[in-house]
């Protein structure tokens, strides 16, 4: 497990005390374990998902609605040059 621990810290490029080393490797075990525990589960039956619970677009509909005029729009602007709001150049 030790291998596997420094060769995922090597790709992720962390440097670990050998303290970290040791609790990262139990815990890659009990992972592991857990999961080896999980391949005894049969799920010939059980259609794959990427949710537990169902789930469904809570947005509204689109609706064509009116929206407002240019002027409408450009009344309260601090600056403005014809039709286009005018805000203060950040890039040189």
């Amino acid at each position: 497990m030790r291998i596997d621990v420094e060769h995922i810290a090597h790709l992720a490029r962390l440097s670990l005390s050998e303290a970290d080393r040791e609790k990262f490797g139990e815990q890659l075990s009990g992972i592991l374990a857990y999961v080896e525990k999980l391949k005894e589960l049969d799920t010939a039956g059980v259609e794959p998902t990427s949710h537990v619970l169902e789930i469904s677009n809570v947005m509204r509909e689109d609706v064509v609605r009116p929206s407002l005029s240019k002027a409408d729009a450009l009344i309260n602007a601090p600056e403005k040059t014809d039709d286009f709001y005018r805000v203060p150049k950040i890039i040189e």
